[in-house]
């Protein structure tokens, strides 16, 4: 699924146009980046939390050429669903294949 059908989605369910909810949904996109960015934690119940998550340096190899390199200290942003989201999932292994 893409934002576009997200969109149209959205659009259809709430009666806004499309060009009023693609910037809804912009502006939402927009607080959780500016706010992780300040170093926020997100939490929007019943759906989950995006916080921000330090990730140690480790060794990896290029490929093609073999070499070792070390990938430094980082910060990247990672989503924890809620309780209540991973009970609504109603899939199993084989419904994804």
């Amino acid at each position: 699924m893409t934002k576009a059908d997200i969109v149209n989605i959205v659009s259809n369910a709430t009666g806004l146009t499309k060009v009023d909810t693609e910037a809804v949904i912009n502006g939402f996109i927009q607080v959780v980046k500016d706010a992780l960015q300040r170093g926020d934690r997100i939490d929007l119940r019943g759906f989950g939390s995006f916080s921000l998550k330090i990730r140690k340096p480790k060794k990896a190899r290029r490929p093609g050429t073999d070499i070792e390199i070390v990938l430094p200290e980082r910060v990247v942003p990672v989503f924890k669903p809620s309780k209540l989201l991973k009970e609504s999932i109603k899939l199993t292994p084989e419904d994804l294949k």
